[in-house]
């Protein structure tokens, strides 16, 4: 803004103060996080297909 402030919060600084705990990241959209979920959701799929073929056969 012009005067140097946020118009919605009013401060100067931009994102939160140094040392904030309320700014700490929990990881959970890291790409590693991602993956992880996407594997783990792979393998229930499987798992899923797999007890359905053997109900299937009975």
């Amino acid at each position: 803004m012009a005067n140097g402030r946020c118009r919605m919060h009013g401060g100067k600084a931009p994102g939160a103060a140094k040392g904030n705990s309320h700014a700490f990241k929990h990881g959970r959209y890291t790409t590693e996080a991602i993956a992880e979920r996407r594997e783990l959701m792979a393998l229930l799929r499987d798992m899923k297909d797999l007890v359905e073929q053997v109900d299937g056969e009975d």
